[in-house]
């Protein structure tokens, strides 16, 4: 095989991955969070794990992180042909929001075209440009000078804490069943809301 046709066929191959634009900003430490992280990384179609174990393939090297704090993880869906991916979380440590719904330990939620990740300080969008192969996919990393989320407050308080501000309130009954599991606290709050309003209407 001549060294054209060999490299026609690389681009031909690059062109049909998918490819995974991921923009990260830590708020105190910027781009020296990212240290460890490749401008580019190609990857089979097992789990991509990130943290700060030595074996993860993204590397964070941030204390309050685990080891394998999640992975991402591409599927393919019944009657599609491009991959899809999930977020899985593996750290017993901490929330993990994505697209402003809380996970914890060993829950996980599909993931669409654009998303919106933050765990321990980091934050994190992914984009998803969808590639013929099935076989690999590329993750294209940029590091954020500005804030990729908004978030009312400016100091970093606990994640699960404010788990309503950084999407508008929603009713506990329209929450996805399955998905999260149940939510810490839900009963309680219920209860405490049911008390208020009898309290209210016997006044």
């Amino acid at each position: 095989m001549s060294d054209v046709s060999r490299q026609s066929r690389i681009s031909s191959m690059e062109r049909s991955l998918t490819v995974l634009q991921v923009s990260l900003y830590h708020p105190t430490l910027g781009s020296a969070a990212f240290a460890n992280v490749p401008r580019q990384l190609q990857h089979d179609i097992s789990r991509l794990l990130v943290g700060r174990g030595q074996d993860a393939h993204l590397r964070l090297q941030l204390p309050q992180l685990s080891r394998h704090h999640l992975s991402l993880e591409p599927y393919l869906e019944k009657g599609h042909t491009l991959l899809a991916f999930c977020l899985k979380v593996l750290s017993r440590k901490s929330c993990v929001w994505v697209n402003g719904l809380p996970l914890r330990y060993l829950e996980q939620a599909p993931l669409s075209t654009t998303n919106r990740i933050s765990f321990s300080g980091i934050q994190m969008a992914v984009h998803i440009e969808g590639g013929a192969s099935l076989e690999a996919f590329v993750c294209s990393f940029h590091f954020s000078p500005s804030p990729l989320i908004y978030r009312p407050k400016a100091e970093e308080t606990d994640e699960w804490e404010n788990i309503f501000e950084e999407e508008p309130p929603q009713a506990l009954g329209e929450l996805t069943p399955g998905l999260l599991g149940s939510l810490h606290g839900s009963s309680q709050t219920q209860t405490a809301v049911s008390s208020q309003a009898l309290e209210e209407d016997q006044k």
